[in-house]
């Protein structure tokens, strides 16, 4: 810590990054962490998206505390994009392609403003692999207010432990 906190004020941003189904309960005892004072770390990369909203108080208490929030997995590693081709989650896309289609953009354009659009939002990660991908994620930046946003993380949410698990049992892990 000592040897971090040197570094901090020599002017290094020391971050700190989380997964996992307890991203929470690792960002709420990073606040604690301080040396001579100060807050050790100044910002915190975590995953949240329409899926996996679990870190969302204590990423609200990292922003206000003046840390940087820096979000990934914001398309939940391609679940939130017409790839997703898994029976299980047909209910789901098919809101989330409904929300998409009532604002006039595309699915993952949908699923990034909603993150763009929370408050404690600094960066989002998009995580883009292809020219297209890019060009598809940046429509989410012509999203205006998203109406009844509520209605679609209610019908789409799921809890930390499915999302987790879901996730680790993608082909590319």
């Amino acid at each position: 810590m000592a040897e971090l906190a040197r570094l901090r004020n020599a002017g290094l941003k020391i971050g700190l990054t989380v997964s996992g189904a307890h991203q929470a309960d690792t960002i709420w005892q990073a606040l604690e962490i301080a040396y001579d004072g100060r807050l050790l770390f100044s910002s915190v990369q975590a995953t949240w998206n329409l899926l996996e909203q679990s870190a969302s108080s204590a990423l609200q208490a990292t922003h206000e505390a003046g840390l940087g929030v820096i979000i990934k997995e914001v398309l939940a590693n391609g679940r939130l994009t017409p790839r997703n081709t898994n029976p299980s989650f047909k209910r789901q896309l098919a809101l989330l392609k409904s929300h998409a289609e009532a604002n006039q953009t595309t699915m993952d354009a949908i699923a990034l403003a909603a993150v763009l659009q929370q408050e404690f939002v600094d960066v989002v990660l998009s995580g883009a692999a292809r020219i297209d991908h890019l060009r598809s994620n940046l429509q989410a930046l012509q999203v205006s207010r998203l109406e009844n946003i509520e209605a679609l993380y209610a019908g789409i949410k799921e809890s930390p432990s499915t999302y987790w698990h879901t996730r680790g049992q993608l082909d590319w892990n």
